[in-house]
């Protein structure tokens, strides 16, 4: 893998975990383009370390409120802090249950389901034009709300459901304060690329062959900066009610999906 490649897979790690455009979606679409079951140059070690650079970069940006999670999961008080760690918890389960029970039903899904892949852009576009639509509240995220908005994200497992998309639009839907509803959605998902990332390191990502410690390194950096840069913007769109360019972007890459594939 030359530096260009993995500057380039950086990129595109850092922008897509973040922003509502559904990277997997757009992974399935580059496949059927490129005629290719694969992602030239991607390596299982080196999606780990694109996967802990996008976590790491959410954990600097949410330092204070990382740490208010660990303070809460160690105080063992009914205090504000332990409960937001628990309705973390809370979120988690439908995503963990659903990789974990139908692992194999969900790699069909990635095998050049092209029609589902428009289709899902298209229920992404309508999730985030709603969104956009939403009365500002000052609500905060529930036990119930937390399981519901877990709910959203073990869907988004499908390609083309953007899983900051469905997660964000769902709290928003559900009254949450728009500003909670980002920083809630980006908090939960760290616990499951961390979760990823092991069971890739099982899976043998240290084993897979020679480590090309400059282009992990070159990766690592641009999908960290990145990161933080889309990270901090969404927040920002999300407050502002800007997610209907994603809505209206997700709509015309799906039309043309569905089009170009029924052709």
């Amino acid at each position: 893998m030359d530096w260009i490649e993995a500057l380039l897979l950086g990129i595109i790690q850092g922008l897509t975990e973040f922003l509502p455009v559904s990277s997997s979606g757009h992974l399935e679409i580059g496949k059927a383009l490129f005629g290719s079951d694969r992602v030239p140059g991607e390596s299982l070690l080196f999606t780990v370390v694109l996967h802990a650079a996008t976590a790491l970069s959410t954990l600097v940006i949410f330092r204070k409120d990382v740490a208010q999670i660990f303070k809460g999961l160690f105080q063992f008080k009914n205090n504000e802090e332990s409960q937001f760690s628990l309705k973390i918890i809370v979120s988690m389960i439908p995503a963990a249950i659903i990789g974990v029970l139908f692992d194999d039903a969900i790699e069909s899904l990635f095998a050049g389901q092209i029609l589902l892949v428009g289709a899902m852009l298209g229920i992404t576009g309508l999730l985030l034009f709603l969104a956009d639509r939403a009365k500002r509240t000052e609500k905060t995220v529930s036990y119930q709300s937390a399981l519901i908005i877990g709910i959203s994200q073990a869907i988004a497992i499908l390609p083309g459901i953007s899983r900051s998309g469905a997660t964000i639009s769902t709290s928003v839907l559900l009254g949450i304060d728009k500003d909670r509803a980002a920083r809630f959605s980006f908090l939960m998902v760290v616990p499951l690329i961390l979760g990823k990332m092991a069971k890739d390191i099982l899976d043998g990502a240290f084993t897979s062959g020679q480590i090309d410690v400059p282009a992990l390194t070159i990766g690592f950096a641009a999908a960290f900066i990145t990161g933080l840069f889309a990270c901090t913007w969404m927040i920002s769109l999300v407050k502002k009610s800007k997610l209907t360019y994603f809505s209206i972007y997700c709509f015309v890459v799906g039309a043309i999906t569905i089009v170009i594939e029924l052709l």
